[in-house]
């Protein structure tokens, strides 16, 4: 029961809830200590002293006194909810939510109670329960708008968009008098009404509603496109024109608008003429409008094309504008388009003046324009449909002649160079490009990141340390840890994994595992705050970004590289927990002295934490700056020595399978390390799955046949069900062929491609050990098609195969690209 505390001590208890709300730490305590000297098993006080103690940072300490204080008083609401905040401040929700449910059934009446729950619930998906708690709470305040509004999304979310749409007529039924038209919050109410409307799909219905109730809404251009998409889907043409002309003489350079025109003046795909002429149009009305100048290049052909991209082309390259190429690179997917452009400019540079432009060139400075054209042709002969690097860094070479002191030729080079296969002389380029404008941190990160792809950690980390914050307590890393600079995680653990330094490999790409769990978490507080700002379509769209959020680039890329790194542990594992693979002398020395550079950085963030007075009331932003100074692994040693990489590998694995199924990659990841966990139902999974992708990916050839072998050395031990499902499933081997049979069809299949041949070899080796084939490895720079990276997997199985050719290979690579330094004997 709980015990009943005086008027004296009810005022204490008030000081102790006040304290803690005012992050006055060591007055609350002190309170709380007066109330239990008296009354030791008071459950309230025992509580709040606990959650004063978890914002202090002792959080085991406020874990146990919590439990002591539910032993002393389990019907206390209090003890409860205070149970749940410190579960959700340890990111436990599940049992956060549990906690919050039973506060709620000793104290329903409780708002606050009510409300963490339902954040809670919203952050877990439980959509279900969501909706119970927003019932709830608009029963309890029925006058408040943000309760019928969240009931509302709570609706929307669980899928029952007309009971949405219902809440919010139902709650505009409520108002004795309209809202002011500068009423931000109900302007984006009826938006959002609005678009519930047309996600049913009545457009009529979304149509009327817009231009009643959204005839004066704040979010003009808001209304006005959605007006013209609604008259379009209606087949209201003539308005649709008119509202279309309209959001273009707002913006003429939105190609949507463009777009939208042209589907609703019913011009035919083959009439370029009148296509071209609404573009015509608006060039004329709007003489520095660049779209209405360049989308025609997208649908028109032949001569008509050439004239067109001809004086867009003069035009531009008058001006100087570095992005022209950029601009126009895509219409390379076009073969015929991809002669013209580049003709082009070469009569451009041909005729020394622009005799097409509407607009005259500078008076007497043709330096300018030829530059450009010099830039674009480097940057045509650069890219990969139309490479020939050497005429690239011919151009090149003449526009920085022109120009000596542009950044943007000397960065070109430097890519030119990375193509090449010459990752140093890259680095080296782009360092001078750098040098040349000191203060742009554009050119700082590009500097940055072709130094970690020439593997210079170090020289990289102070190349970024020019634009990062000097007090940063851990210097530049620490820095851009804070700023979150995924960029610089990626690359620098690629370089760290090709360098063999798995640890710090692990290390960066673990930082960028913890990132995006950041980023979900940091979604949090937006569940309140999007509602007290009425910013509900925004909200929406972050919800649906979030769930969908380890499908990105940044998440994807960390991840396959570790499931890499940890399957390389496992395959080959690091001996004394160390980083690398122990293979020389060298290798053991580098590790042991990173250790002990980190043991001396451990016993010096010991000293400073012994040194350094504890505040009981220093705001919990600083409790953590400290923890992160006392990293325990800050060369990922225990990362890299890892007893059970397969099982560490699943942390990157799951969400990449979950949220990018139709990612090869990520299938092709989850089969090796499923079928080393011997896993092979999922791992069966993911090579259906990869088969279906692309059936003949080398590396899915490669998994059929090692599936098989698998599950027939594995036959005894896997489950009999298991068995049958795997045997009705695996339908990807024909049953009438052999392995060697079917990788021989499979070879004389793809015998023109680099990749299949050497999948196709892998294959033969797995089968018979004994066999030789290097010379077979070696033969396939030969082929035309070779490319540098497929090359360099060539050199790495000849390597792990422990082949003699190995030189012979590095030797004749190098001869096949002279300029690339990938080849060197001590590569």
């Amino acid at each position: 029961m709980p015990q009943q505390l005086s008027p004296k001590e009810r005022s204490l208890f008030s000081t102790v809830v006040r304290s803690y709300e005012d992050k006055q730490y060591k007055k609350g305590i002190k309170a709380a200590e007066q109330i239990l000297r008296k009354n030791p098993k008071h459950g309230d006080t025992l509580a709040m002293k606990a959650l004063i103690l978890n914002s202090q940072g002792k959080t085991d300490e406020a874990f146990a006194l919590a439990k002591v204080a539910l032993q002393c008083d389990m019907k206390s609401h209090v003890c409860w909810h205070v149970y749940g905040l410190l579960y959700r401040a340890v990111k436990n929700f599940e049992e956060a939510i549990k906690a919050y449910k039973f506060a709620l059934r000793l104290e329903p009446d409780s708002v606050q109670i009510q409300r963490d729950l339902a954040l809670l619930q919203i952050q877990m998906r439980d959509y279900q329960g969501y909706l119970t708690s927003r019932k709830a709470m608009l029963a309890a305040r029925s006058t408040f708008r943000q309760n019928w509004t969240a009931l509302a999304v709570a609706h929307h979310l669980s899928g029952d968009l007309a009971e949405a749409e219902q809440v919010l007529t139902t709650y505009e039924e409520t108002l004795k008098q309209p809202p002011p038209r500068n009423d931000l919050e109900n302007s984006e109410a009826v938006m959002y009404k609005n678009s519930l409307i047309a996600e049913q799909g009545d457009i009529q219905k979304a149509l009327d509603h817009l231009e009643s109730a959204g005839k004066h809404n704040l979010d003009r251009l808001a209304v006005l496109e959605l007006r013209a998409e609604y008259l379009a889907k209606l087949g209201r043409n003539e308005e649709a024109v008119k509202a279309y002309r309209a959001l273009l003489d707002r913006n003429s350079e939105h190609k949507a608008y463009y777009d939208g025109l042209v589907e609703v003046m019913d011009i035919s795909s083959t009439d370029l003429e009148v296509r071209k002429a609404i573009y015509d149009e608006y060039a004329e009305k709007f003489p520095r409008c660049d779209a209405a100048r360049r989308l025609p290049l997208d649908f028109l052909e032949g001569n008509a094309f050439r004239e067109v991209a001809d004086k867009y082309i003069h035009r531009m390259l008058d001006k100087g504008v570095p992005s022209t190429f950029a601009n126009l690179k895509h219409l390379y997917a076009d073969s015929s388009k991809k002669e013209i452009l580049p003709s082009v400019v070469q009569q451009y540079i041909d005729s020394k003046k622009s005799e097409t432009s509407d607009e005259p060139k500078r008076s007497g400075d043709t330096s300018k324009g030829n530059s450009s054209a010099f830039y674009f042709l480097a940057q045509h002969y650069n890219y990969y449909l139309s490479r020939d690097l050497d005429k690239a860094m011919e151009f090149i070479e003449k526009a920085i002649e022109l120009e000596p002191e542009s950044v943007d030729f000397h960065m070109t080079k430097a890519r030119i160079w990375k193509h090449y296969g010459n990752t140093q002389k890259a680095s080296e380029v782009m360092e001078q490009a750098r040098e040349l404008d000191v203060r742009d941190r554009h050119i700082n990160t590009k500097a940055a990141k072709y130094q970690l792809r020439n593997n210079e950690s170090e020289k990289a980390l102070k190349t970024l340390g020019m634009f990062t914050r000097a007090e940063t307590v851990g210097g530049p890393l620490a820095d851009l840890h804070d700023m979150q600079c995924m960029w610089f995680m990626t690359e620098d653990g690629e370089s760290y994994a090709r360098k063999g330094n798995f640890g710090l490999a692990l290390k960066r790409f673990t930082s960028i595992f913890n990132i995006f769990d950041v980023w979900q978490e940091d979604q949090f507080d937006f569940h309140s705050f999007s509602l007290r700002k009425g910013q509900i379509r925004a909200y929406i769209d972050m919800i649906r970004w979030e769930d969908s959020l380890r499908d990105h680039p940044f998440f994807s890329r960390a991840a396959l590289s570790a499931i890499d790194v940890y399957i390389k542990i496992h395959d080959k594992p690091l001996t004394n927990g160390a980083n690398g693979s122990a293979e020389t002398e060298d290798d053991a020395a580098e590790r042991k002295k990173a250790a002990k550079k980190a043991k001396k950085e451990a016993q010096k963030a010991e000293r400073e934490a012994a040194a350094k007075k504890s505040d009981p009331n220093k705001p919990q932003k600083e409790t953590e700056a400290d923890l992160k100074k006392k990293d325990d692994d800050p060369e990922g040693l225990k990362l890299a020595a890892t007893t059970e990489p397969m099982t560490d590998a699943m942390k990157f694995l799951a969400p990449l399978l979950q949220c990018s199924p139709k990612s090869i990659d990520a299938q092709i990841a989850g089969f090796e390390v499923l079928v080393r966990r011997k896993k092979y139902i999922l791992a069966l999974r993911c090579l259906l799955a990869a088969a279906a992708i692309d059936a003949e990916h080398p590396k899915v050839h490669e998994h059929i046949v090692r599936f098989k072998q698998a599950v027939d050395t594995d036959a005894e031990s896997i489950n009999p069900t298991s068995a049958e499902i795997i045997k009705s499933e695996f339908t990807l081997l024909p049953a009438s062929k052999s392995l060697a049979e079917y990788n021989d069809e499979y070879l004389s299949k793809h015998k023109s491609s680099a990749s299949s041949i050497l999948s196709a070899l892998r294959v033969r080796k797995l089968l018979d050990p004994a066999s030789s084939l290097d010379k077979d490895v070696v033969g396939v720079l030969a082929l035309p098609e070779l490319t540098l990276e497929t090359a360099m997997s060539a050199l790495e199985l000849l390597k792990s195969w422990k082949s003699p050719e190995v030189e012979s290979f590095q030797s004749s690579a190098a001869a096949k690209w002279p300029k690339a330094n990938l080849f060197q004997s001590s590569a």
